[in-house]
């Protein structure tokens, strides 16, 4: 931005603040500069930004919303490395920035298929996400294991293959090939979803204390992962599950006009849809 540009008194300016649940914990160095006040200014997008979230390629290998999160959250210098329990509130907050804190979305009653749409204020939406506590660890003999939230990078990269490996698997029923090759590509598949598996848990373990060394390294924690016996391993996922559930939005109460019927209704972050229109 050039400070000696005479239109800059036309720019956008900051809409809102927000704190991030994380408070800026589990930030690499250099990857965001915090506020003295603790809040991060959030900019509404610009026409380059809904450009951004319009490109399909983008959309799918996460650039798009690593794009708008650094143009309209500046203090954040790499998007690629935010930790995932932040994403839904600068995500959140980007919206209210840009189209106002009201959102119209369409809900079906699973009771009786009644369609309406609804309006939400986003800025209750942002006053109930928790994070994690991180601080937490467990004990496994006299062993002691350390957790931390994906980054968004790492999420991104395993929800890709995870995805690229579901397809394949869906594909593989009307596949015109021998059933041998079926079976073999069906086990390799199985095998790729496995590993991603480990690798995602192995990355949300920050360390692993022994009486002997403080271990941090990704591939030596991966390893004991695929080595350790099946009680310790589900311990660790379980507390993993725990601690992401903990940091999740929680779906929204709804009461069904027609047949008044309660249930519950998600809330969709996906780009295309959440900024794809004001209320």
């Amino acid at each position: 931005m050039n400070p000696n540009n005479p239109l800059k008194q036309y720019f956008r300016q900051p809409a809102i603040y927000i704190k991030l649940p994380s408070q800026g914990k589990n930030y690499p160095p250099g990857t965001l500069t915090m506020p003295p006040t603790g809040e991060l200014p959030v900019y509404p997008m610009t026409a380059i930004d809904e450009i951004n979230y319009r490109t399909p390629d983008a959309l799918y290998n996460g650039q798009a919303t690593i794009n708008v999160i650094q143009s309209c959250v500046p203090d954040i210098k790499n998007a690629w490395m935010v930790p995932t329990t932040d994403i839904d509130t600068l995500l959140i907050a980007i919206r209210i920035a840009t189209h106002g804190h009201n959102m119209d979305f369409d809900t079906t009653c699973p009771a009786c298929q009644h369609e309406s749409e609804q309006t939400i204020d986003l800025r209750t939406v942002l006053d109930t996400i928790r994070t994690a506590d991180y601080s937490r660890s467990i004990h496994a003999g006299d062993m002691e294991i350390f957790f931390k939230p994906l980054n968004y990078q790492h999420l991104n990269n395993n929800n890709q293959m995870q995805y690229e490996n579901q397809k394949l698997l869906q594909m593989l029923p009307d596949a015109e090939v021998p059933e041998v090759e079926k079976m073999t590509a069906l086990t390799a598949a199985l095998k790729k979803i496995t590993d991603i598996t480990v690798t995602a848990l192995a990355q949300s373990i920050a360390a692993v204390k022994t009486p002997q060394a403080l271990v941090s390294e990704p591939e030596y924690i991966e390893e004991m992962l695929k080595n350790c016996d099946s009680k310790l391993f589900n311990q660790i996922r379980d507390c993993i599950l725990d601690l992401k559930a903990s940091s999740e939005m929680q779906p929204l109460k709804m009461s069904c006009a027609e047949c008044k019927h309660e249930y519950e209704q998600a809330i969709t972050l996906d780009m295309a849809s959440f900024f794809g229109s004001a209320s």
